[in-house]
């Protein structure tokens, strides 16, 4: 029986799939077809791993310090809470993440065991689940103390979004000669052409004991810095924190060009890389023209979600979220539309999102990193509007949750029940509030909101004063762990 370990790295923020995807919900927390987000998809595809020879062991997520509640909810929403949650205080790309992951699944493992390590980004659709899992548990027969076995997928267009892996053999079970960077377009042709060529999934296979050995001979500063971080983490409750100072200290690299890069040129490591080819329908939705490729279309190959209406359109992608959006004659266009920002690209540019995005963030505009809806560990809020010395915000709490105990220097607050039961601390005071009911929050009172209800509670918050920002919080007790 081989002890599998999956290990999910979710750390990405997916700028490209801007306006949908944010820094603070990220693409691989959304869903793009069907009820589950991609994370789910990636952490159901593994769990299915599971046969008469692979023992799967609990998953180990490798996460964002920002996205820990909602990587917790959509774990809860699954039925897994038996995952390891380590939780980046930093982005340090994937090399240091999978360094922590091996340490993680090799302390958890009995003595003498040294599990395979199914890596998977948490951000990929993979269509065909049953091909997937037989080229896997494949993968994890082929992978032992001196092999890697990494995944890639068959060309059929000279894409330059990918990096390519070159691999030569006629088992299903190539050697990989070189891992290529991201080509121009004439050199992806000629790829293409030769047939030796395939895009690099970013998908590993390997035991947790060959990825430390590897990191340790390839770039001994992230292992040195990954281990001293490692060892001085702290558990708090579902969460692994390695410690953050030492985190920082790390070098920022990926798998690819610490490792997997070196490998084929360095037979002295002892370790050789193998191919498996994943022809399952893959795509690692990098721009808004793979979520079109990869979703159902209509007879003139439209795609549409939301309260879409289309007349005389043809190739072209439109998602509502917010209100009614109609198209009139878009030629292979996307639009998408969320409650603060509306997108507009011909199919062939949605690469350059990202400058977008990075125009955003260099004049330091909200709308790089959260949605108008927010999402909290106790449910949501969302800025209805705002003006000179007030806003107004909808908040929904969950059953059973609350908000915590705290205080404002700078504003008022008056809250009024829409739907659901509120109970509400106010100084020494705690009442009932239900539908219709309101309270009035001072300047600088103590106070707290929360749900004793079995339904969700939605009250419309008015705030008033000189200063409105989130940071304008005294927390004295907390739930979450943020006081």
């Amino acid at each position: 029986m081989i002890t599998v370990v999956p290990v999910i790295l979710a750390g990405g923020v997916g700028t490209r799939l801007w306006p949908l995807s944010r820094a603070l919900y990220p693409k691989q927390f959304l869903a793009f077809s069907g009820p589950q987000t991609l994370f789910q998809q990636t952490l159901t595809r593994a769990l299915g791993l599971a046969s008469e020879r692979c023992d799967v062991a609990r998953p180990c997520v490798v996460a964002n310090e920002e996205h820990r509640f909602m990587v917790l909810e959509q774990l809860r929403e699954l039925g897994v809470h038996n995952a390891a949650l380590v939780l980046e205080p930093v982005g340090r790309n994937t090399a240091p993440a999978l360094t922590l992951a091996a340490l993680c699944a090799l302390n958890d493992s009995a003595d003498g065991v040294d599990p395979v390590m199914v890596v998977m980004p948490a951000d990929h659709v993979i269509r065909d689940q049953a091909k997937f899992s037989q080229v896997i548990c494949q993968a994890i027969e082929e992978a032992n103390d001196k092999t890697v076995v990494v995944l890639g997928i068959h060309p059929d267009k000279p894409e330059t979004g990918y990096g390519y892996i070159r691999a030569e053999g006629d088992s299903a079970v190539k050697q990989v000669q070189a891992f290529v960077e991201k080509p121009d377009i004439e050199t992806a042709q000629a790829y293409l052409t030769s047939g030796h060529y395939f895009w690099n999934s970013g998908m590993f296979v390997l035991r947790a004991s060959v990825w430390l050995k590897l990191i340790r001979a390839l770039h001994v500063d992230i292992a040195e810095a990954t281990q001293t971080a490692w060892d001085a983490r702290r558990m708090d409750g579902s969460f692994i924190r390695p410690d953050a100072a030492a985190f920082a200290a790390i070098p920022s690299e990926s798998i690819d060009y610490a490792v997997m890069e070196r490998c084929p040129v360095t037979p002295e490591l002892g370790v050789c890389v193998k191919m498996l080819a994943l022809d399952v329908g893959w795509s690692d939705l990098g721009a808004w023209e793979a979520v079109w490729q990869t979703a159902d279309k209509d007879a003139h190959g439209n795609v549409q979600h939301g309260d879409v209406l289309m007349h005389s359109c043809t190739g072209t992608l439109v998602q509502a979220n917010h209100r009614l959006v109609a198209a009139i004659g878009l030629r292979d266009v996307v639009v998408i539309e969320t409650a603060d920002a509306v997108l507009v690209t011909c199919r062939d540019n949605s690469q350059d999102v990202k400058k977008i995005v990075a125009a955003l963030e260099k004049d330091s505009r909200s709308e790089s990193m959260a949605h108008r809806r927010v999402h909290r560990p106790w449910g949501w809020y969302d800025g209805i509007d705002s003006g000179q010395r007030f806003q107004v915000k909808r908040i929904m709490v969950k059953p059973g949750a609350s908000l915590s105990l705290q205080k404002h220097h700078h504003r008022a607050e008056h809250w009024i029940v829409v739907s659901g039961t509120a109970e509400v601390t106010c100084g020494d005071k705690k009442s009932l509030l239900t539908e219709n009911q309101s309270t009035y929050i001072p300047l600088g009172e103590v106070h707290r909101l929360a749900n004793p209800g079995s339904i969700s509670l939605e009250i419309i918050e008015v705030q008033s004063g000189s200063y409105l920002g989130e940071d304008d919080i005294v927390r004295f007790t907390d739930n979450y762990g943020r006081a």
